[in-house]
């Protein structure tokens, strides 16, 4: 699960208030975020096979992820600092979308392979 990670220094990137490079969405600063979490690379790209399908994400977070499966991969609202440094940088950089219509992007932290996807911004 991705929330709860270690703050520090390890993100890859310009946190520190860098609002340059790739849009922020508007500086939200919490989001509603799904996710898959695969341990293998392999069941990564199975369940992004499914999504590039057409698949719902929630559906396919069901099938294939390691954790919040039940809720379709819901982890709710989430602010700033409460992710994984490498997960909360892409998830902030998402474009909201739905389930229906997911837009998504990958990361990979200690726990394993992510897909995630945002469903709202503040």
């Amino acid at each position: 699960m991705a929330p709860k990670g270690k703050q520090g220094d390890k993100s890859k990137g310009k946190d520190s208030g860098d609002k340059g490079g790739k849009k922020e969405q508007g500086g939200a600063q919490s989001i509603n975020v799904r996710h898959i979490l695969c341990e293998k690379h392999s069941k990564k790209e199975e369940a992004l096979a499914k999504l590039n399908a057409g698949s719902k994400f929630d559906e396919v977070a069901r099938e294939f992820s390691e954790d919040k499966a039940r809720q379709g991969g819901s982890l709710g609202w989430k602010g700033k600092g409460a992710l994984l440094p490498e997960f909360e940088k892409v998830a902030f950089e998402l474009e909201p979308s739905t389930t229906g219509k997911p837009k998504w992007s990958e990361c990979k932290t200690s726990e394993g392979y992510h897909i995630i996807m945002v469903e709202g911004r503040k």
